[in-house]
C-alpha cells in the first residue's frame, strides 16, 4: 500500500521498489514507484534534481512511516532513534519513467565505498528486491523545492567533474544537455568495470578514469589540472582544512562567503564539480585561487567525506 500526505507541499511518500538491475561492480539501479509519485514536477529541466530517500535500519529493519504526516514530520523523525525510523540518504532522480499513476524513479545507487565503512544506503541497494517498501521525498509539481545545482548560463563552455557518486547526476545531465552544448567530463570510478555509456552531445567529450585500486581523487585531480592547463604542483588539503559540508555555488555558500546569487553571463567555462569533499576542495582552490573562476560560473559539492559517517 502506497500512504502519502497531499497537505504538504513536497512529496512524502511510501514507495516499493518495482525491479532492480546491476550496472557494474559498483553501481546498481532502482526503480521505484507508487502512486503518490503522479504529482511529481519541476519548473524547467531536472537537471541534477536530488531527492531524499528513507532507508530501513540495516541491523533492526526499522522503518519510518508517512501516515498522517503533517509538516512537523521532519522533526518528529528526527526525534526518534535511527533504529525505529531508519536513515534518510540523497540521491539522484536518475530518470523519470511512466505517467499518472503509473510514474517511477530510477536511482543509481553505489554499492560502497572503499576503504569506508559500507552505510545503509549502501547495505540496502545491495539487497533491494521487487516489492521492498522506502519513503521519497521529492518536489510535488507547483511547488518550490530546491535540489538542482547546475546552472549554468546558455551557450558556456562546460566542465563536469565527479567520482563515483556524481556519476548519476552528471550522467543525467548529460542526457538533458541541448544538442549544440559544449565541453568535457571527467567522471572517476573504481573499476574499468563501472564504465557506462550514456548519451550527450556531439560537442561534449566525456573522459572516465578508472582507479583501479589507486588512490581515490589522485587521477581526477590531475586530469582535471592537465585539461585546465595549471602549473605547478597539487593541492595539498589538510584534513583539518576539509568542510565535510562543502556546498559552495552562486547561490548558497556553506561557508558563509557572499554569493551573487546569479549564473554568469555565456563567455567562459562553466564549472560543477561534486564527489569526495577533499578532492573537491583541491579543485576548488585551483579554479578560484589560481585560474580567477567568479563564483558565479562554479558549483563545488561535498557529496561525501571520506571516514565521516553521513547524517540523516
Amino acid at each position: 500500500m502506497t500512504v502519502t500526505s497531499s497537505a504538504l507541499p513536497m512529496l512524502l511518500a511510501d514507495v516499493e521498489v518495482v525491479s532492480v538491475r546491476r550496472l557494474g561492480p559498483t553501481f546498481v539501479r532502482v526503480e521505484l514507484g507508487g502512486p503518490a509519485l503522479a504529482d511529481f514536477g519541476v519548473d524547467g529541466p531536472r537537471w541534477d534534481q536530488r531527492i531524499k530517500l528513507v532507508l530501513p535500519d540495516p541491523v533492526t529493519g526499522g522503518m519510518t512511516s508517512t501516515e498522517g504526516a503533517d509538516e512537523t514530520w521532519l522533526a518528529t523523525w528526527l526525534d526518534r532513534p535511527a533504529a525505529e525510523r531508519g536513515h534518510m540518504r540523497t540521491y539522484t532522480i536518475r530518470d523519470v519513467r511512466g505517467s499518472g499513476e503509473q510514474t517511477t524513479f530510477v536511482v543509481d545507487m553505489v554499492l560502497h565505498l572503499e576503504g569506508d565503512l559500507v552505510g545503509p544506503g549502501s547495505t540496502w541497494a545491495a539487497q533491494a528486491a521487487p516489492g521492498d517498501r522506502i519513503v521519497v521525498l521529492a518536489p510535488r509539481r507547483g511547488f518550490p523545492y530546491g535540489g538542482i545545482e547546475f546552472t549554468p548560463a546558455p551557450g558556456a563552455d562546460l566542465l563536469l567533474v565527479g567520482d563515483e557518486t556524481a556519476v548519476p547526476a552528471v550522467c543525467t545531465v548529460l542526457e538533458q544537455l541541448p544538442d549544440d552544448a559544449r565541453g568535457t567530463v571527467f567522471l572517476e570510478v573504481p573499476t574499468a568495470g563501472d564504465v557506462q555509456e550514456v548519451r550527450r552531445p556531439a560537442g561534449v567529450d566525456v573522459v572516465w578514469l578508472a582507479r583501479e585500486g589507486e588512490e581515490l581523487g589522485v587521477g581526477l585531480h590531475d586530469a582535471v589540472v592537465a585539461h585546465l592547463g595549471i602549473p605547478g604542483a597539487r593541492v595539498e588539503v589538510a584534513p583539518d582544512e576539509v568542510d565535510p559540508d562543502l556546498w559552495e555555488t552562486p547561490y548558497y555558500s556553506s561557508s558563509g562567503e557572499e554569493v551573487a546569487g546569479k549564473t554568469g553571463g555565456t563567455e567562459g567555462t562553466y564549472a560543477w564539480i561534486a564527489g569526495e569533499s577533499k578532492v573537491v576542495t583541491g579543485l576548488r582552490r585551483h579554479l578560484v585561487k589560481e585560474l580567477g573562476f567568479d563564483r558565479s560560473r562554479v558549483a563545488f559539492m561535498g557529496y561525501w567525506r571520506r571516514g565521516v559517517a553521513m547524517r540523516s
